[in-house]
């Protein structure tokens, strides 16, 4: 164990722990098993769904007390051996989402409801739907939602980032994606507004955080995580997702967490 305790780690999910195919290398498996049996608190924190976050969080075998989906705007909390909704941030998303419909020939789109259901438009093939319901565009609006993702295939990643900025989204917190894809959550809502609420709830000090992300949506966790401990950008990130990091590691292709968690 570290000489000045645990640590509370903060990972991403995807470009962080899963490569682009959905494979956690035998080297990351190692090393999340080996912090963890060090003492380390080690815990997930991502834009994905709590039902999509769940399988990574058993294959990786952590049995963390706490769990960030939707991108902050859900806690996840362990009792015993099961997971329950503790704190749940949600908005309306019908202003928002008309804006964007206004602006975007070929957007598609989904909602996530604070009890994890989802509804989605047509054309959303390229996310796990189980369990999703497709809707008409109208179905989407006036009921209180935890997070809307939009998706614009006729747009690469450069173009679609002068549309979102020309939109002048308010009143939402919004993260793009490496592809033309938009995460939207509450306002002030994001990954390191839960992890700062995570970090009271077990009384973590702030200088044993480390976060490790990948992707415009861990900007702000890393700058949470790097004020007074370290704030990780994976190899292959975006510039500004490493300019707001302590350091950068080695891209995910070459296990750049595993390196990252042998030295904590």
């Amino acid at each position: 164990m570290s000489p000045d305790g645990p640590l509370l780690v903060a990972l991403d999910v995807d470009g962080t722990v899963l490569h682009e195919d959905g494979e956690i290398s035998p080297a990351v498996r190692k090393a999340v098993l080996a912090a963890s049996d060090q003492g380390h608190e080690l815990m997930l924190a991502t834009g994905r769904s709590w039902e999509s976050t769940k399988p990574v969080l058993d294959e990786l075998g952590l049995q963390s007390d706490y769990a960030v989906c939707a991108n902050g705007a859900l806690i996840m909390k362990r009792e015993g051996d099961e997971y329950v909704r503790h704190h749940v941030e949600t908005f309306d998303p019908t202003e928002v989402l008309q804006l964007i419909h206004e602006n975007l020939d070929d957007g598609r789109y989904m909602v996530e409801y604070p009890d994890g259901f989802r509804r989605y438009t047509q054309g959303m093939t390229d996310w796990n739907l189980d369990g999703a319901e497709q809707v008409e565009f109208e179905q989407l609006l006036h009921k209180p939602v935890t997070r809307v993702v939009v998706v614009s295939p006729g747009h690469d990643e450069q173009e679609f980032l002068r549309v979102v900025e020309e939109m002048g989204l308010h009143k939402v917190t919004y993260a793009i994606g490496w592809t033309a894809w938009l995460d939207i959550a509450p306002f002030g809502v994001n990954k390191s507004t839960a992890m700062e609420r995570v970090r009271e709830w077990i009384g973590a000090p702030q200088s044993r955080l480390v976060a490790v992300g990948d992707g415009r949506n861990d900007v702000e966790l890393l700058k949470w995580a790097g004020e007074l401990g370290r704030g990780v950008a994976m190899g292959q990130a975006p510039d500004e997702v490493k300019d707001a990091a302590t350091e950068v590691a080695a891209s995910i292709s070459d296990d750049g967490l595993a390196h990252v968690l042998a030295s904590l």
